[in-house]
């Protein structure tokens, strides 16, 4: 849930849809137009704070105004 609230409070006016699919163990993908671009079974931990959100920030482009700019 983390994951997705560091990912809509910023960018919830592009964000067009967003499915959370619980894994076992707590296993899950983030994937944005079917790249992936966090794996926490890749990674083998979880996702440190604000590290999805940069990750999205970096693939849709730095210039991309945030929610509420």
């Amino acid at each position: 849930m983390r994951v997705a609230e560091d990912l809509l409070a910023p960018y919830q006016h592009r964000i067009e849809g967003l499915t959370l699919i619980p894994g076992p163990k707590g296993v899950f993908d983030v994937a944005v137009n079917g790249e992936i671009i966090y794996s926490k079974h890749a990674a083998g931990r979880h996702a440190e704070r604000g590290e999805v959100l940069g990750r999205f920030t970096e693939l849709i482009g730095p210039g991309v105004a945030t929610y509420g700019s």
